[in-house]
């Protein structure tokens, strides 16, 4: 006992002071993209052609960021002439459209519902649902549990059961064997509750856009509250819209 109480002295606390203190992340990271309209056509349609998952409108100059996995092909296509990648993990939205973006979104606390602040401010319970997803989405926010985050010190946690939670928190792109448990698992949740959109299979499709074998629109079969875009959204993405959005 006294060489745990010693080394706990020893360790400190590792908790992130994050939001009080701004993170650094790894400078490998890929967060809101910066977009340079005056770029010429041909490379601009040179990166949309490249884009694995067509989520570049080049005649808009815009990338939608529901659709995009930040796999830095355009970056690398265009040599950072057309996009570049920021260290901005703001990209938490309340409206989809917003998604696509020429290199900014609105403040994501101006655009939250202020009955959602009242009810959820201090306590929100979320249900993870995990539709047919690679499992990446759900390990980075399985990261937020761990003592550098501490979720909990937020009043926000997962719990097992719908019937105890405030919304559900879906990843993955809901296939069609999945639809119905979605559904079904939202239908258990008590009124009012939130819907939160994570990660671009469950915003888009991803990776898995256009197959006959998912639904890929979670706000085609529920109302979403909070999109979350990434692949898979970073732990402190997710994080810093969570506390925007319900704080």
């Amino acid at each position: 006992m006294l060489k745990v109480l010693k080394n706990r002295l020893e360790q400190g606390n590792r908790t992130s002071k994050y939001p009080k203190v701004p993170i650094n992340l790894y400078n490998r990271y890929r967060g809101l993209p910066q977009i340079n309209p005056d770029c010429d056509s041909a490379t601009i349609k040179a990166c949309a052609t490249a884009c694995p998952q067509e989520a570049i409108d080049a005649s808009s100059c815009k990338i939608d960021l529901g659709k995009c996995v930040f796999c830095g092909q355009c970056e690398t296509q265009s040599k950072g002439e057309f996009v570049k990648f920021t260290q901005n993990f703001e990209m938490g939205v309340a409206n989809k459209n917003d998604l696509l973006t020429g290199g900014s979104l609105p403040a994501l606390a101006e655009h939250s519902k202020k009955h959602f602040k009242k009810l959820f401010g201090r306590s929100l319970q979320l249900r993870q649902i995990s539709a047919a997803g690679c499992n990446a989405c759900e390990a980075d926010t399985n990261v937020l549990n761990t003592p550098f985050f501490d979720l909990s010190r937020f009043g926000i946690q997962f719990v097992a059961s719908p019937r105890h939670a405030d919304g559900i928190h879906v990843t993955g792109p809901i296939s069609r064997n999945m639809h119905a448990a979605t559904i079904t698992t939202f239908e258990a949740v008590p009124s009012p509750k939130v819907v939160i959109a994570s990660g671009s299979c469950a915003i888009s499709g991803g990776p898995f856009y256009g197959s006959d074998d998912i639904i890929g629109d979670l706000n085609s079969i529920i109302p979403v509250d909070l999109y979350i875009p990434g692949c898979p959204p970073h732990p402190i993405t997710t994080l810093h819209a969570l506390l925007k959005y319900f704080k």
